[in-house]
């Protein structure tokens, strides 16, 4: 496949996700019926020996760090000599944070969990989850900056902290599973368009630095994903009393986990072509 059509066919497909988790799990009865189980399941990590670890992740992409690891990936960009991404960087810093808002405002929906009680609901204006567009949007501006011979590593990391703030504001009862794959998807949409961007305005010639090989990374982080969705799926069973309840909770938090790792590999792949523009 043709390298500069990758970040456009990565934004059409978050484009047609967040349609569709918005659907599903806003509009759709047996779809909230699944986030509720899956909810249900992670708030068992809050009594979990995690719990401290939890509310520390999940505090994360608060506004103030936010702001610190942003201007931190700006820096890196500008020390390559890279200002357009330094640029594009500072603009999905805000434009991402902005859409969520705007799209929580517009399809706030009541949403009833009858296992959170009556004052333990999690409020209307909640999908997509803000804190998950942000640290998903730290993780691809990470990956966008980073010099190609660590790239691969970096949105393994990357990843790795989108996935564990997901999971944190899961456990917290903040927000429902789709508020935080919508954010994911979110974050996803605005850099696939801005990598789209950049193919076409940044100077020809750029990275020839040679980066680590995909084949080992992408196995370790699989299996990164599989050993935290067992994780999961272990803590949750002190409520998921059915079989059937612990598989939903595994499976979903595979499934985000997957997710945020596609969605980093696929910027850090079509980054990595974003300077080599074809001659005129």
């Amino acid at each position: 496949m043709d390298r500069r059509k990758l970040p456009l066919l990565a934004a059409a497909g978050c484009a047609l996700g967040l349609v569709a988790v918005a659907i599903v799990g806003l509009s759709s009865d047996a779809g909230h019926a699944r986030d509720v189980a899956l909810l249900r399941g992670f708030s068992a990590l809050d009594q979990s020996r995690f719990s401290s670890e939890i509310r520390t992740v999940a505090r994360a992409p608060d506004p103030l760090p936010y702001a610190i690891f942003g201007l931190l990936c700006i820096a890196v960009a500008l020390q390559r000599r890279r200002p357009w991404r330094a640029l594009t960087v500072g603009v999905l810093l805000v434009a991402t944070g902005l859409t969520t808002q705007a799209l929580k405002h517009l399809l706030a929906e009541p949403r009833f969990a009858a296992f959170l009680g009556h004052w333990g609901q999690i409020e209307p204006a909640s999908w997509p989850s803000g804190h998950s567009t942000a640290a998903m949007t730290l993780a691809l501006c990470a990956v966008l900056v980073s010099p190609p011979a660590v790239r691969p590593v970096t949105a393994l990391v990357g990843g790795a902290f989108a996935i564990g703030v997901g999971y944190a504001t899961l456990a917290l009862t903040w927000h429902y599973p789709s508020d935080v794959v919508g954010g994911f998807l979110v974050a996803g949409l605005w850099v696939s368009l801005a990598v789209a961007v950049l193919q076409r305005v940044e100077p020809v010639g750029a990275e020839s630095a040679r980066s680590l090989p995909w084949e080992p990374l992408a196995v370790l982080g699989g299996l990164g994903a599989v050993v935290a969705a067992i994780v999961v799926g272990a803590e949750a069973q002190a409520i998921a009393g059915y079989a059937q309840d612990r598989t939903t909770v595994v499976a979903g938090a595979l499934a985000i986990a997957m997710l945020a790792l596609a969605l980093v590999a696929t910027v850090s792949v079509a980054t990595t072509g974003a300077a080599r523009r074809a001659r005129a």
